[in-house]
């Protein structure tokens, strides 16, 4: 049979062969701790599981719903953009929903871009920042995102294109940000006649103080681009694919337009279950980042007891980690994997400049987090024995410092 081309474009998604390596490793009777992949491992929010099971028997839920989504969930966007960020959304025309940040990424590559038109894309970076353009028929260009500049792309070096992708607090890096960055970002668009889409996943998973910023929140962001917000992460809603489109009016009416012939619109009863998230719900995140800087300083406790250095992140769910010297991203995560039964993603998987990181993720509980930090310190000894030394890998924050504007 003949297939379409624009998938040989593409390698196989990270998350979908880390999830066939567990599953075959389970099948055969191995105990496989995942930190690999950034799925939180505690329940939704009950307000929001009560405001489902409610909307589910409501008849009124069971028809198609509008692509543009219920006035209540546009409007409830728009009151968390104004408490949360001092943001003003005008509900009717600057904001939508999407199913899930990645259905977002990759569909707004489809509204913005023309075979032959260049995406700018962070590397390393999360994977539909690649996969969306290619399939727009669109090239991509990586903008290195490297350590020694804080893992912030350098814009002036970037070639001209249609469409620039950012993302902070960064996945994979952990990298933060202040709203300095995206000022620099907004006039960066309008020099040159960029659009910008802001992957905001991760603004309400941060610790040690910090608060992240929006996109929309710099001046004239909505003049130049959309933020795409994910209530995934903060809300342990990974499933239910509950998200939005905010910003520039043109840029939502033409992925309105896209999705009206693409798909039906979100459920109007998961629209409900958001709305309980951004109203009854609004403090649950701060709840998770308390979990998650726990597990992060017992993870960086675990990695110094065993000779590593480390600097945690100031937001998201994952360390991002140097490997060890004689290793590649690959090899390094492989090894952990086969000997350790311990799954890392392997840096390179983000990105050509994710090569020589492993990314770690904190959405395990506290027990299997001690055990996998174990199981990866009994490796020094099996490292040193194939290797000749097993190095000492930096755990890094990647942090921005907030006053650096080009």
């Amino acid at each position: 049979m003949k297939f379409a081309r624009r998938l040989d474009a593409v390698p196989p998604y990270l998350f979908a062969e880390l999830e066939r390596k567990i599953e075959e490793r389970e099948l055969a009777g191995i105990d496989v701790i995942s930190l690999g992949i950034g799925d939180p491992d505690l329940p939704t929010p009950t307000a929001v599981i009560e405001a489902m099971a409610e909307a589910i028997r409501d008849p009124a839920t069971h028809q198609y719903p509008s692509n543009r989504g219920t006035a209540a969930f546009r409007e409830a966007v728009a009151g968390f953009y104004a408490e949360r960020f001092g943001v003003a959304i005008d509900p009717e025309t600057e904001v939508i929903p999407v199913l899930g940040g990645k259905e977002g990424v990759a569909h707004v590559a489809l509204a913005t871009l023309d075979p032959g038109d260049t995406a700018l894309a962070p590397d390393p970076g999360y994977p539909p920042y690649t996969s969306g353009p290619l399939f727009s028929g669109a090239k991509v260009h990586y903008l290195p995102l490297a350590e020694e500049n804080g893992f912030l792309p350098d814009l002036e070096s970037a070639p001209e294109g249609r469409l620039l992708f950012v993302n902070y607090p960064n996945n994979p890096t952990g990298a933060t940000v202040e709203v300095d960055f995206f000022e620099h970002v907004v006039a960066f668009g309008r020099d040159r006649g960029l659009i910008v889409v802001h992957d905001n996943a991760y603004s309400e998973i941060t610790f040690d103080g910090y608060t992240a910023p929006s996109f929309l929140q710099a001046e004239g962001a909505k003049d130049v681009g959309v933020e795409i917000f994910s209530l995934s992460k903060g809300w342990n809603m990974t499933g239910w694919r509950a998200g939005w489109i905010a910003g520039n009016a043109e840029i939502v009416e033409r992925y309105r337009h896209l999705k009206t012939n693409l798909d039906s619109g979100m459920f109007d009863a998961v629209q409900r279950a958001a709305i309980a998230a951004l109203t009854e719900a609004r403090g649950f995140p701060r709840e998770m980042s308390q979990i998650y800087q726990r597990r992060r300083d017992l993870v960086a406790e675990g990695l110094r007891a065993i000779g590593l250095e480390v600097e945690p992140p100031r937001a998201t769910p994952y360390f991002w980690a140097r490997v060890p010297e004689g290793h590649t991203s690959a090899s390094f995560a492989e090894l952990v994997l086969e000997r350790a039964n311990v799954v890392i993603s392997p840096g390179g998987a983000y990105g050509p400049h994710g090569e020589g990181f492993v990314r770690i993720s904190l959405t395990v509980g506290d027990d299997r987090l001690e055990e996998a930090v174990d199981r990866i310190a009994a490796l020094r000894s099996v490292a040193q024995g194939e290797t000749g030394r097993l190095g000492r890998p930096v755990i890094s924050d990647g942090r921005a410092g907030g006053a650096r504007t080009s």
